[in-house]
């Protein structure tokens, strides 16, 4: 794809509210624009990048769904994030220039890809974009702390409710149902994130079904009542995302 073609992609992209600054004039824009080098797809079960490459750009999710894994102590993976469209990737290398997780896709995925030398360009003359990625970042710090507050204090109901209602959240911010949607990774993975037993997050699903919480059916759920599963989880109940 050309550079031509990309910008006018960028311009039309329902998307990009989440990935770039708001507020910027149309000259501003067009320059923000500049910066996305071109677009890679990822099919399912590939890896965008692995721990050890070299870390150059960033990527934003414009289609498709990702999820970011660290070796364990006793050779096991470990999930440790999932990632949809509107979302960046690849925060994880800037401090040491190379990539300390596995992102790998969970299904085909498009990533629009940043070389971060051109952010950093583009950042210094443009304080809106300078903005947006300290915003960026602290999101993350705030994802991480939240993941916390999941393995460290939370029984297992209570991290699958947070977890379930974080999904809803960042589906409805992407213009999409809050009620209804696929969860695009395994319970097994689901369990490797929150901390549980594949057996246990079965249970769980099962238990919310049988107290009409969710309906779930394979992989699609159908939230039936958001409220009841805030309230398993009182003042710890995650958030809107913005």
């Amino acid at each position: 794809m050309n550079l031509a073609n990309l910008r006018v992609a960028c311009s039309n992209c329902n998307l990009r509210e989440l990935c770039l600054p708001v507020g910027l004039s149309s000259d501003e824009f067009s320059r923000v624009e500049q910066i996305v080098a071109t677009r890679r797809r990822i099919h399912r079960g590939d890896s965008l990048f692995r721990a050890g490459d070299r870390f150059d750009s960033l990527y934003a999710v414009r289609l498709g769904f990702l999820k970011s894994t660290l070796m364990s102590s006793d050779g096991h993976d470990q999930v440790t994030g999932f990632h949809m469209a509107g979302e960046l990737v690849g925060l994880d290398g800037i401090s040491s220039d190379s990539h300390t997780c596995d992102v790998t896709a969970l299904e085909d995925t498009e990533v629009c890809v940043i070389p971060y030398e051109r952010i950093e360009e583009f950042a210094a003359t443009l304080p809106a974009l300078q903005n947006h990625l300290r915003k960026v970042m602290s999101r993350e710090i705030v994802r991480e702390h939240g993941v916390m507050l999941l393995l460290g204090s939370m029984r297992a109901e209570e991290r699958l409710a947070a977890f379930l209602l974080n999904l809803s959240q960042r589906f409805e911010a992407r213009g999409y149902s809050r009620s209804e949607f696929v969860l695009r990774m395994t319970r097994a993975e689901i369990g490797s994130f929150l901390g549980l037993k594949l057996e246990t997050v079965s249970r769980a699903l099962s238990h919310f079904a049988q107290e009409h919480l969710i309906e779930v059916d394979q992989k699609h759920v159908r939230i039936l009542d958001a409220d009841r599963l805030r309230a398993l989880l009182g003042s710890s109940a995650p958030k809107p995302e913005r």
